[in-house]
């Protein structure tokens, strides 16, 4: 943490930037939600936690917490963060010829955080889908919207992978665009988006193609929360002259989804594109890929804002909205690549176990958890 640039003024610091930083982190894995929750954890501790973290005897208030944190450059941080959890991250072993790294691209609003001119805080974040860890996290710019801050967001990506060779990225309809294909080939990577009706051409050149004639790939039925479901996947090559018009798209997919609650059947259909061909990406695979779309939504997003309350955090000033969400993020990393999966229940046992939580930030042994 010590790479993070220190924004204080050289004279009369009290508090060394590293101590500090350790403290926010330690403090949001165990469930601190605000500003003032991290100063409250760390000055519920002892004296001898307070020497383990870097401070004598005393620690910082929480007008000097938050005085720091909302100046921290959010970008850098998350960075940092994210090569911590990555090396304490199990290394995914893929299974299958098949197996593939697939990152999941979404945006959310801070709901709780606004700008100077009254607008709410947009963040786009990258997801790997197979370790539970935010790769990348960037700030929409004001008076804008995803897409210019998707190319910043791929950079970032492929420089915590060293490469995004192979990697297959996801993202919602608002992605599909020729722009961000070109650019994911462009790092010799590959694309799955979902179309819909904000490409009207492209939906409809795909809605057009012979799906009659196209025998099911695949068919999964699923059963719970009152329902039941069936996917069928079926797949068609394109890449072929008088195919659809997007770059590098290797293969359309129909996705029909049917389910029946309460005794009522509906079905919908969905379309996409991906940029790998049918040897690479097969109906069964396609049907996984597309689900873990849903995986930034649910395991990361859904958490901020229920377990770490993040919609309810007015934090409006500077860069704290940003940072405070990196630390989310980090806390849900940390978490998962724990093997918990209730994140709520997680925090609970990292408050009541200070010690070893210390010891997994400070301690160089990225084993130590």
């Amino acid at each position: 943490m010590a790479a993070v640039p220190d924004p204080r003024d050289p004279r009369g610091k009290r508090y060394s930037l590293v101590s500090m930083l350790a403290v926010a982190v330690c403090a949001v894995l165990a469930g601190a939600c605000t500003f003032a929750a991290v100063a409250d954890w760390v000055r519920d501790l002892d004296q001898r936690m307070w020497v383990r973290l870097g401070f004598t005897d005393r620690v910082p208030a929480a007008t000097t917490v938050w005085r720091l944190l909302i100046r921290i450059d959010a970008e850098v941080l998350s960075g940092v963060l994210t090569t911590w959890s990555r090396t304490r991250a199990k290394p995914v072993l893929g299974a299958g010829r098949r197996w593939r790294l697939v990152i999941a691209v979404d945006g959310k609003v801070v709901r709780g955080a606004r700008l100077p001119d009254g607008r709410r805080v947009h963040l786009l974040s990258a997801y790997d889908t197979s370790t539970g860890i935010v790769l990348a996290q960037v700030q929409i710019a004001a008076k804008s919207n995803e897409f210019p801050a998707f190319t910043p967001l791929l950079g970032r990506v492929a420089a915590q992978l060293g490469s995004l060779a192979g990697v297959l990225v996801v993202a919602d309809a608002r992605h599909a665009q020729t722009g961000h294909a070109e650019q994911v080939a462009t790092h010799h990577g590959h694309l799955m988006v979902p179309v819909k009706g904000n490409q009207p051409t492209l939906f409809a050149q795909l809605k057009a193609l012979p799906w009659a004639q196209v025998p099911a790939g695949d068919r999964r039925r699923d059963t719970g929360h009152g329902r039941k479901e069936t996917r069928t996947v079926k797949a068609v090559t394109i890449k072929t002259p008088g195919g659809v018009g997007f770059p590098h798209a290797q293969q359309a997919v129909r996705i029909t989804r049917t389910r029946t609650i309460k005794g009522k059947t509906t079905r919908e259909m969905a379309y996409m594109t991906v940029s790998l061909p049918a040897d690479q990406a097969q109906p069964a695979d396609l049907r996984t890929w597309a689900r873990s779309e849903w995986h930034i939504e649910n395991r990361v997003h859904y958490v901020r804002d229920v377990t770490l309350r993040e919609d309810a955090h007015q934090a409006r000033t500077g860069n704290g909205p940003a940072v405070f969400a990196t630390l989310r993020n980090t806390s849900i990393g940390y978490h998962r690549s724990n093997g918990e999966t209730n994140i709520a229940r997680a925090t609970r046992r990292a408050n009541r176990r200070p010690t070893d939580l210390i010891d997994a930030v400070t301690k160089s042994n990225p084993t130590t958890q």
